[in-house]
């Protein structure tokens, strides 16, 4: 389903790398509003000017689905962008859509790391460490260089949800920080540093090509789950743990923990992490679980036991995380809620990160 809006600019707003935020009055309301903020990708639409016409699509918008609020941009039909120059590359990512983009895949035959990435065949043990949201990139990370602030992170984006990495101003602001050195993009998710096909030959770009001492992977913004017992975005997790152990590396995974969340299935460890961890990935891995006391403490144990007879599971504390994850340079936010309404996330991603600096491979 698609729903169109013709409008025109009102406003610019602030944006940030690779995105234009704009205020756009509509011709015909969405949702009983004629003003509505709209996302402009400016490598692939362009840029807007106050009183430019607009088209948008607002189906996600009016549906109140977690855009951000956003309509998106799909062109300035008076001004449209001119033609790239010529460049490498015959990757085409949203294939057959009609945003699709070519881009320069790390490991085809016109990149400069073809040969390199042809004969990789091992992580070299390199850390791997998998969440279900995107959410919990910045307090991974955190709790990883609260121990080893000078290490190489690369972050690398599945396509389970945004696609465009431009939509990420969490990326966008760490990279800008210094936290993470470098993005691949894999699959239909594209705009990061490096263009791979599949987790693959993401994993192995991330480390032969990007250099990374901890690659941490994701799903882009927007988590997709339907309330049933497999359908949910985030099952793209075991394939990231089954792919890290297939290519030599050390598959870690995190719990997506919740104190705060009303729904039983995600309350304490959410049946997300769960499913996946105990069906879903078929290689031992690390799970690591965030050493919380009392009532909620017993309840993450009684939930994570199954887990040990699949995997390794160990217990990291929580102590100093709270200072670990103050230093964000993002503000960490989950499915509505902040850290100060429910920390319990945030601290659960970040003992994922700091057992790996402390007792993981990157950290030896």
């Amino acid at each position: 389903m698609m729903i169109w809006r013709r409008g025109v600019v009102r406003e610019i707003g602030p944006g940030w790398r690779g995105v234009q935020e704009l205020l756009v009055e509509v011709t015909e309301p969405v949702e009983g509003r004629t003003q509505v903020r709209a996302l402009s990708y400016l490598e692939t639409t362009g840029s807007g000017r106050v009183g430019d016409e607009v088209i948008l699509t607002a189906a996600a918008l009016s549906r109140g689905l977690g855009t951000g609020g956003y309509a998106f941009v799909t062109c300035f039909p008076s001004r449209l962008p001119p033609d790239p120059p010529p460049a490498p590359g015959h990757i085409v990512k949203a294939r057959y859509t009609p945003s699709q983009t070519m881009r320069l895949g790390v490991d085809e035959q016109e990149s400069p790391h073809h040969l390199t990435l042809r004969e990789a065949e091992s992580l070299g043990g390199m850390p791997v460490v998998v969440a279900d949201l995107h959410s919990a990139l910045p307090a991974i990370v955190a709790g990883f260089r609260h121990h080893r602030p000078d290490a190489r992170v690369v972050y690398v984006m599945t396509d389970g949800g945004a696609l465009p990495h431009a939509f990420s101003r969490t990326a966008a602001a760490l990279a800008e920080a210094g936290w993470v050195d470098g993005t691949v993009t894999v699959g239909q998710a594209y705009g990061g540093d490096w263009e791979a096909v599949n987790i693959y030959t993401g994993l192995l770009a991330a480390a032969h090509v990007a250099g990374a001492d901890l690659a941490v992977v994701t799903q882009g913004p927007g988590n997709l789950g339907t309330g049933t017992r497999w359908g949910f975005s985030g099952t793209s997790a075991g394939e990231v743990l089954n792919a890290a152990h297939l290519l030599g590396g050390a598959p870690v995974g995190s719990l997506r923990v919740s104190r705060a969340d009303t729904r039983a299935r995600h309350r304490g460890v959410s049946h997300h992490s769960t499913t996946v961890y105990a069906h879903l990935t078929h290689v031992p891995a690390t799970i690591v679980a965030p050493a919380f006391g009392g009532d909620f403490g017993d309840l993450l144990a009684a939930q994570v036991a199954p887990l040990a007879q699949r995997h390794a599971v160990v217990w990291e504390p929580t102590a100093g995380l709270e200072e670990a994850l103050a230093a964000s340079p993002v503000e960490l936010s989950t499915m509505g809620r902040t850290k100060a309404e429910d920390p319990t996330p945030f601290l659960a991603a970040a003992a994922a990160g700091a057992w790996v600096a402390r007792h993981g491979p990157a950290g030896d």
